[in-house]
C-alpha cells in the first residue's frame, strides 16, 4: 500500500471591500502582497454581488472594510464578501473592521432601544466570521457581543508618540471632553509621563442625538497645552464645544486627537474654527478633500493592522499591540 504524505502549507489572501481601498492598499504593501482580486457590484436596484476571481479553497482570507459614509452599504457588503469566501471554502475568515459599526448602539438607554452593535457581531458571524479585529471600540464590552476571537487593537500608541514628538516639551494637560471618558484621558496620561487630567462635566439630552450642552472645566488648564482626547469625532460639536470651554478656562493652546474621523457634517467647519491649533486624527476612515482643514493632520493606521493581520496569520502573539 502506498503512504501518501501531505505538506500543509499557509496561504494568506486579502480583500478589499469598496469603503476605502486606499487603506486596504496600505495594509497590503505594508504586508508585501496583493489585494486579491474580485467581481464587485451593485445590480440596477442596489443589490451588491461579490466573486473573488481566484479560488480561496483552505486559506487564510483577511477582508478589510472601512464603513464610513454610506455605512449600511459598507455592512452589507462586508456580508456578502464574507459569505463567498465561506461558500468558497476559505479555512479562516477574519473580517478586520478599523471602524467597528453601529458601536455607539451598545447598550439600552431607555425602553425600546436596539442594541445595535451586538446585532452586527451576530450578522457578521452568522454570515461566517471566524475572527473579528478592529481599532478603538467605543466601549470595551462590544467585544463580548462577537461570538469568537476579537484583537481589540488601540491607535492611542501613534496619537501619544505624535503628541510628544510635537508638543512634548510643553506642559500638558490631557482633556477628557466628558467624564466618561475619563480612563481614557487616564491611559494617555500614562503614555505621556503622568500628565495631569481634566474633563468637561456636561450634560446631554438622551432624546437628541448630537446634541450637548457642556458645563464647566473640571481640572487645572490655565497656562498649559491641553489635549482634548477622543474615540470618535462625528458632527464634531461635543468637541468644539470643549475646545472653547478649556480656552475660557485659560489654556495656553488647545490639540484635538481622536483616532475615527467620522465628520459628518458640519464637523469640518466646527473644528476648523473652533479654536484648536490642531485635529490629529487616524486614517480608519476615509477623509474626503470637502471634509479637511488647514488644522488636520491625518495618521496611517496601516502599520498597525498590517502587524496585528501577520501576527494572527502566522498564529503569533497580537498581545502586545493591545499594550497601551
Amino acid at each position: 500500500m502506498n503512504s501518501l504524505s501531505t505538506t500543509t502549507r499557509k496561504s494568506m489572501m486579502l480583500f478589499s471591500g469598496r469603503g476605502y481601498l486606499e487603506l486596504a492598499q496600505e495594509v497590503a504593501k505594508e504586508l508585501d502582497v496583493e489585494i486579491t482580486p474580485q467581481s464587485l457590484y451593485d445590480f440596477a436596484n442596489g443589490e451588491i454581488f461579490v466573486r473573488p476571481e481566484q479560488s480561496v479553497r483552505g486559506t487564510d482570507a483577511f477582508v478589510i472594510q472601512s464603513c464610513g459614509a454610506g455605512i449600511n452599504t459598507w455592512v452589507m457588503e462586508t456580508l456578502i464578501m464574507i459569505d463567498a469566501l465561506k461558500r468558497a471554502s476559505a479555512k479562516r475568515i477574519t473580517v478586520v473592521l478599523p471602524f467597528y459599526p453601529y458601536a455607539r448602539q451598545d447598550k439600552k438607554h431607555r425602553g425600546r432601544e436596539p442594541i445595535s452593535a451586538r446585532l452586527v457581531a451576530d450578522l457578521l458571524k452568522t454570515a461566517g466570521a471566524h475572527r473579528l479585529m478592529t481599532v478603538d471600540l467605543h466601549t470595551d464590552q462590544v467585544q463580548g457581543f462577537f461570538d469568537g476571537p476579537v484583537d481589540h487593537l488601540f491607535a492611542q500608541p501613534l496619537l501619544t508618540d505624535y503628541i510628544s514628538r510635537s508638543y512634548g516639551g510643553e506642559p500638558l494637560t490631557v482633556v477628557s471632553p466628558d467624564a466618561g471618558r475619563v480612563r481614557t484621558a487616564e491611559r494617555w496620561s500614562n503614555r505621556l509621563g503622568g500628565t495631569p487630567i481634566a474633563f468637561i462635566h456636561k450634560t446631554r439630552d438622551p432624546s437628541r442625538p448630537n446634541q450637548v450642552v457642556a458645563n464647566r472645566v473640571v481640572g487645572d488648564v490655565a497656562d498649559r497645552t491641553c489635549i482634548v482626547v477622543d474615540d470618535m469625532i462625528d458632527t464634531g460639536g461635543t468637541i468644539a464645544k470643549a475646545v472653547r470651554q478649556v480656552l475660557e478656562a485659560g489654556a495656553r493652546k488647545v490639540i484635538v486627537a481622536a483616532t475615527h474621523g467620522v465628520l459628518s457634517d458640519p464637523a469640518a467647519e466646527r473644528l476648523s474654527t473652533c479654536g484648536a491649533v490642531e485635529v490629529v486624527l487616524t486614517n480608519t476612515l476615509a477623509i474626503p478633500p470637502a471634509h479637511r482643514f488647514e488644522q488636520l493632520s491625518v495618521l496611517s493606521i496601516a502599520p498597525l493592522l498590517a502587524k496585528a493581520i501577520y501576527e494572527v496569520f502566522e498564529d503569533g502573539s497580537v498581545t502586545s499591540l493591545f499594550d497601551v
